[in-house]
């Protein structure tokens, strides 16, 4: 877990006794530390906070470790027993400023060392408590190892009661409060959602609804460019270029299906083709709908067995020919395109070079494929060498795996090329997008969001590449096992060191990838990215700042969640997104429930009665 920032409150946990830290169970006038347990009924573990220190020590980033109830700090006294205590703050005290040490292999486990190097320890086992002391470096020590625990989450919600009637035996009648499935949101609590709405009785997973399952990929929840989706899928799309976002199907006999949207949060009850499949579809093929050709309309864009197949669209709105035209044998499953499988070789459609025109990233068992889009529209032939042998899923290309690695293109420079970032096993790798064109080697720039530091799959742990300052370089987020995690961008394709910017939305509170969505996405408008989970109880948001930071997490909406009030959406059957159906500049929740599609538009107001 990397170091958290200073609004949060940690346990520190002792590696060796699975006991915390604090004072004594009857404190004495020195101040002294131990680590003991805590009966249940009795005051739980003392809670602290990781102020970082303006000028740090030898260069090296510090910290204070203040207490966050007395405000007193974890100080050396330099005594002669080696004892370490809290004590009154002293600013610029070398003895109260320490530095927290990842231990190398062990995710989540810190050596925390003073100024003079020695490193906070236990004692011989005392009558009752364990004192702390400071001790020289011992790897091989487990008392020597700490661990940083985030205590719970404050969340802000304010579930609306009801008026229920009680029936009694003589007859008479009363009534008494109950909770309800309607939310009044906190005072000003943004942003908030209507209830959920179902706008349409098709696209469901239910039989009358259509039966919908997913054969194969889905479309990221946050729709970001370059996705794809197999057959079964549905999602949302602009299909016209109006600006105005449709229901998209994918029907194995009929192809691409839609629901034209009316602007008002609603959509049309006819369902009509947009694009007929080829002659022999597959349910391997991949689709994404995008303006390959720059004039404003989208096409249908298909990686097929042959390879890339494209439908413009057509003055009827429709697209054409039908399995799409091929413009590139390459990036297909077939054996003659290529053999890319979607479980192995992430394909990306999207602007590399800055000229508005889309090509085409794979990485391959051997490395890194590119095919740039000429003036004309079409796709160059691929090189006879990967154009990096690097970020692929063989060992002498880094033995990258889809399920553990996630890999992104993004601009960490902001020169307008797209650079390449993975996220391996012990962290960050970064190729930077040369002016002429070709990827630099790979470069190590970051020691968080790998499987190393416990980031164990790219489902369970998202994480995104998005601009969480206004007008900063892109960061990294990730939704670590301890809560969310951020890394700031230099601008120059490193980062900054990773830090826990919240105690939500982990695996350490319940959230998992089997039950939850979670997402980076701004819903208010004002151009910060703000931190959407769809959790047990409904749609959780946590407002950014602007500046990297994040507010608590608020209760938005209490449906599209896993509980039976929330609705009981599933993962594996209910797709979910944020996306703006009205046309206001604000994202709303749409979702594919059991009977149909459901809506929740977003209020963006301020709420003081209701």
């Amino acid at each position: 877990m990397p170091v958290p920032t200073e609004e949060l409150k940690l346990e520190i946990v002792n590696a060796a006794t699975g006991e915390t830290l604090g004072a004594k169970a009857v404190p004495g006038a020195d101040g002294s530390l131990v680590v003991r347990d805590h009966p249940d009924g009795g005051p739980g573990p003392e809670q602290w906070r990781f102020a970082p220190v303006a000028a740090a020590q030898n260069g090296q980033a510090a910290h204070v470790i203040r207490n966050a109830v007395s405000g007193k700090v974890i100080d050396n006294p330099a005594a002669a027993d080696r004892g370490v205590r809290q004590w009154d703050a002293a600013a610029g005290r070398a003895g109260q400023q320490w530095h927290v040490v990842p231990v190398e292999g062990e995710a989540g486990l810190y050596f925390i060392e003073s100024a003079t190097g020695t490193v906070l320890d236990l004692a011989e086992p005392g009558k009752d408590d364990t004192r702390i002391v400071l001790s020289e470096y011992d790897d091989d020590s487990e008392s020597q190892r700490w661990r940083l625990v985030p205590a719970e989450p404050e969340r802000i919600s304010d579930l609306a009661l009801r008026w229920a009637p009680l029936s009694h035996w003589n007859g008479r009648r009363s009534w008494r409060l109950v909770g309800s499935t309607a939310l009044r949101p906190a005072p000003d609590a943004t942003p908030s959602f209507s209830d959920m709405l179902l706008v349409l009785e098709r696209f469901g997973s239910a039989q009358d609804a259509g039966g919908w399952h997913s054969l194969g990929a889905t479309p990221s929840p946050g729709g970001r460019t370059g996705w794809w989706a197999g057959v079964g899928a549905r999602f949302l799309a602009d299909t016209t270029g109006t600006g105005r976002e449709d229901v998209v199907g994918l029907k194995p006999a009929k192809g691409a299906v839609s629901a034209a949207g009316r602007g008002d949060g609603t959509f049309d009850d006819e369902e009509r083709v947009l694009h007929q499949p080829g002659p022999s579809p597959s349910p391997a093929d991949l689709w994404t709908l995008a303006d390959t050709t720059g004039d404003g309309k989208p096409d249908v864009v298909v990686l097929g067995a042959d390879g890339v197949r494209v439908s413009a669209q057509g003055a009827d709105g429709t697209f054409a020919p039908a399995g799409g035209e091929l413009v590139l044998a390459a990036f297909g499953h077939g054996r003659q395109a290529g053999g890319w499988s979607a479980d192995r070789h992430p394909r990306f459609l999207a602007d590399t070079t800055g000229d508005g025109r889309l090509d085409i990233v794979g990485c391959h068992d051997d490395g890194v494929w590119v095919s740039l889009q000429d003036e004309d529209g079409t796709f160059a032939p691929l090189a006879d060498e990967p154009a990096l042998l690097a970020f692929g899923h063989d060992d002498g290309a880094g033995g990258w795996r889809t399920d553990r690695h996630p890999r992104f293109l993004a601009d960490t420079t902001g020169d307008g090329r797209l650079d390449i970032v993975g996220c391996h096993d012990d962290g960050v790798w970064v190729s930077l997008h040369e002016e002429d064109g070709t990827f630099a080697e790979p470069l190590y720039v970051l020691d968080d969001f790998g499987a190393d530091q416990g980031w164990s799959s790219a489902g369970e742990h998202p994480r995104f590449l998005v601009g969480t300052t206004a007008g900063g370089a892109v960061d990294v987020v990730g939704f670590g096992p301890q809560g969310v995690v951020v890394s700031r961008g230099r601008g120059d394709g490193t980062f900054e060191p990773s830090e826990l910017v919240m105690n939500d939305f982990g695996s350490a509170q319940g959230w998992t990838s089997a039950r939850h969505l979670r997402l980076v996405a701004d819903v208010t408008g004002d151009g910060a990215p703000d931190i959407v989970g769809f959790g047990d109880a409904g749609v959780w948001v946590s407002h950014g700042r602007g500046d990297g930071r994040f507010e608590q997490a608020q209760l938005v909406c209490r449906g599209f969640g896993y509980d039976g009030d929330a609705g009981g959406w599933r993962v594996d059957r209910h797709p979910r997104f944020l996306s703006d159906i009205t046309g206001d500049g604000r994202v709303d929740i749409v979702g594919f429930g059991g009977p149909g599609v459901y809506v929740a538009r977003n209020l963006f107001r301020r709420f003081r009665t209701r």
